[in-house]
């Protein structure tokens, strides 16, 4: 059985769509629970934003190529955000293992959209190309901003959880 360059493309879109509703629910999530963390809550917000555009997008590509987005897929990611969001309010370091758990799931994206990218261009669909390279240059740079804070996050938290009367969670 062999599926050619658009069927492979369109599925992918499908689950490029699913992913970026993944990464709403969980940033919707971290970024309502955290108090103490204010500079990390605010870029969640704002990265919340983008993926939002981030999904029109991609839902716009998937409906140019004639499909429509995955109720399965998408479900699917949805439920995956909330067992993630569940599973680290009960941890004590729930802000740190939050922050690198955004770090790599921005670096799945990153993979993710440069595959799509390569795959537009063997379509020949350059409107696909140009949204996925878009998308890629925010992703690069939630990634690289979540690097960068990585270590005052960290710092934050250990100073936070080191100080009586002070909650460090989030």
């Amino acid at each position: 059985m062999t599926t050619d360059v658009n069927e492979n493309l369109l599925a992918w879109l499908k689950d490029a769509h699913a992913m970026e509703q993944q990464a709403e629910h969980m940033l919707k999530a971290q970024a309502s629970r955290i108090d103490h963390y204010p500079e990390l809550k605010a870029r969640l917000e704002s990265h919340l934003q983008e993926t939002l555009g981030q999904q029109e997008l991609v839902e716009g590509c998937i409906k140019r190529l004639n499909g429509s987005a995955s109720l399965f897929k998408d479900m699917a990611g949805r439920m995956t955000a909330f067992a993630q969001a569940a599973g680290g309010i009960t941890q004590h370091d729930e802000i740190v293992k939050g922050a690198i758990a955004g770090y790599v799931f921005e670096n799945l994206e990153i993979a993710c959209y440069t595959s799509l990218i390569a795959a537009a261009r063997e379509a020949g669909d350059s409107e696909t190309e140009r949204i996925c390279q878009a998308i890629l240059e925010q992703e690069k740079a939630m990634s690289s901003w979540m690097l960068n804070h990585l270590p005052t996050v960290t710092r934050d938290f250990l100073v936070r959880s080191a100080t009586p009367g002070q909650k460090a969670k989030v």
